[in-house]
């Protein structure tokens, strides 16, 4: 009778209903319970201990896992049931051990004897896992289009050479499940949208040790790209969407492309949501693109409040008006102002043309500190340019009015100039804004003629480079272990071509120093220096940098954290033979915020002997 009622008990424990259980006891002593309301109830004693000794990986699974842990708490848990529970409990280690890859396990369970009646049992489980099963033979067979047509080639390729579990790895059941999901993956990635995991087999001979595995995918059919259905739409018409996202009819689906369209149209300002899905229900010759949008407000108004170590507290108040009446044409207006300079401009930008083109107009005055002046100029500029995923490129005639520093008691004199320029950025980081690998390079090139009484030609180029060099990864996706963390180069080279003696403004020149720069001197404080000591812009400019990025470890894994060491050099001259470097290094950290890298740096300015610190946010190049 005694074992019958124990046995209904642990079944209503297993089925979820403790509170019964609780209100079973209240009833069968309830003078107790209404004669001491204030003595607390002794805790209750736990059936048992159970303490699990193997390798850590399989102490783990069990803590999670293990049945038998469930009956831990059960208070009248008799001997004999006890016994009947660990029978069950070696079967269900054997099955968890099995998902690790360990087939023929040594188990043992001991028991250590009670002190008392009512002493917790305390039971030791031992695991010796045995030798791992490991990968042998390895089949993907394909179904459908994808096995027999000549497009998809390079994609079956792909799939076979990216399968994750090879032969001579260990097998486990989440890397066998992990393996078919990025098959599957990597399949519905490009044309066959509706792609799908047929028959899969992991045929394991425990006395060999070793798993033949075999997946079959069904491609289903392969899809082609028609029209885009817009939904969403007041303000714009079809062809400003169809222009910002660049999916072009009759491609083969690829969802890359996809997603970076979806990003395009959020990105351009004009929409606060895009979405983006192939109607896979029709022809897959010319499957719809639906898309989603939502608007953004015709007109936006966005004050500023930051801070940086180069420009001080800052203040910026922005205007955007997405379709200026007349010309259709956006403008963004903005007033900034901060300790180095005060500026407000205005930039009309028409919308794209089929190649992605756009008229750009822009116009600024400006006050800022270039080196030890105060210099106030003008700027008008017109052309054209086109922005990328990966390539940006500019061509626009610039009109520059500016005083000129010298170390004259005088008013500054004022030069101008006109001048054609192109520019362009190529970026190929693996990831942004917090690339781990990859290159960015840029450059500028102009030419044109000074303004005034004597006119005489100039030439200047400003060219930069980034790169991304990972000094090691960790295995098998383990993220406990600690990376060797990468190498961040950084070169900037400039100069400006023209006679000596010929009045430039000084905007066109160059000046460096701060936290983008050379780290340990403050923002362009590296220039020319005149014969009273006074800092002007040079025509010549030379900066690199050399920054050991590692990721912080806390508790075995990465952290959002970074500690960086560097040292950075840079000169600007009037002449090639005058530059000589001025090193800064120093220590810092970086963190992966939700704006992007918050970069904090100390560094030592070689020259000034002075410690410096460095405040930063935001990636971009």
């Amino acid at each position: 009778m005694k074992r019958a009622l124990l046995s209904l008990l642990a079944t209503m424990m297993l089925t979820g209903i403790p509170a019964l259980l609780w209100a079973q006891a209240l009833e069968a002593s309830p003078t107790v319970a209404a004669s001491t309301p204030d003595v607390p109830a002794a805790p209750a004693q736990p059936a048992f201990e159970l303490t699990i000794e193997g390798p850590d990986e399989i102490r783990a699974l069990l803590g999670r896992h293990l049945e038998l842990l469930r009956y831990r708490e059960l208070t009248d848990l008799s001997d004999s049931e006890l016994t009947r529970l660990l029978l069950d409990a070696e079967k269900n280690v054997r099955e968890l051990v099995a998902t690790l890859g360990y087939f023929s396990p040594e188990i043992e369970f001991r028991q250590k004897a009670a002190e008392s009646d009512r002493a917790t049992r305390l039971l030791t489980l031992n695991v010796v896992p045995g030798e791992p099963t490991v990968v042998g033979e390895v089949e993907v067979e394909f179904k459908g289009p994808i096995a027999t047509e000549p497009a998809a080639h390079q994609q079956r390729q792909q799939i076979e050479d990216n399968w994750s579990l090879r032969p001579g790895m260990r097998f486990s059941q989440s890397r066998w499940a992990a393996a078919k999901q990025q098959a599957l993956r990597q399949l519905t990635s490009q044309r066959y949208a509706t792609g799908q995991l047929g028959a899969t087999l992991a045929d394991i001979d425990p006395v060999a040790r070793s798993a033949r595995l075999k997946v079959t995918l069904d491609s289903g059919p392969s899809y082609q790209l028609g029209g885009l259905v817009i939904s969403g739409l007041e303000r714009y018409d079809a062809e400003l969407v169809t222009r910002l996202a660049r999916l072009p009819a009759n491609a083969s689906y690829d969802q890359a492309q996809l997603v970076a369209a979806q990003q395009r149209l959020a990105d351009s300002g004009y929409f606060d949501s895009a979405f983006l899905t192939l109607d896979t229900s029709g022809d897959p010759s010319s499957t719809p693109v639906l898309v989603q949008l939502r608007e953004a407000r015709l007109q936006k108004l966005v004050l500023g409040i930051g801070a940086s170590t180069d420009g001080g507290a800052r203040l910026s108040v922005e205007h955007t008006h997405h379709k200026v009446p007349g010309i259709g044409w956006r403008a963004v207006s903005k007033l900034m102002l901060d300790r180095e300079t005060r500026s407000i401009g205005t930039e009309l930008t028409s919308r794209p043309d089929a190649d992605n083109w756009r008229w750009v107009t822009a116009a600024q005055l400006q006050n800022q500190n270039l080196g030890s002046f105060d210099i106030n100029s003008q700027s008008l500029r017109a052309g054209r340019s086109q922005m990328g995923d990966r390539i940006d490129r500019n061509y626009y005639l610039q009109y520059d009015r500016a005083d000129t520093a010298t170390s004259e008691a005088t008013a500054p004199a004022t030069a101008s100039a006109l001048s054609a320029n192109y520019a362009f950025t190529l970026r190929n980081f693996d990831s942004l804004p917090f690339p781990n690998s990859g290159w960015g390079w840029g450059a500028e090139v102009g030419g044109g003629s000074t303004l005034g009484a004597q006119r005489d030609l100039f030439g200047r180029v400003l060219t930069r480079a980034l790169g991304y060099w990972p000094l090691g990864r960790s295995a098998d996706g383990d993220t406990s272990a600690v990376r060797a963390g990468r190498l961040a180069l950084r070169a900037q080279a400039g100069a400006v071509l023209a006679k000596d003696g010929v009045n430039l403004p000084s905007t066109q020149l160059f000046l460096t120093g701060g936290d983008n720069t050379v780290r340990g001197y403050g923002y362009r404080d590296l220039g020319v220096t005149l014969p009273d000591g006074q800092i002007t812009p040079g025509r010549y400019l030379a900066v690199g940098s050399v920054e050991w990025q590692r990721p912080m470890a806390r508790d075995g894994r990465l952290s959002e954290w970074e500690s960086t060491v560097f040292i950075d050099a840079g000169a600007v001259a009037d002449k090639p033979a005058e530059l000589r470097a001025k090193v800064g290094v120093g220590v810092g950290a970086r963190w992966r915020s939700p704006v992007g890298p918050l970069q904090i740096d100390l560094a030592y300015g070689v020259a000034v002997k002075r410690f410096r610190l460095h405040l930063n946010v935001g990636f971009s190049f």
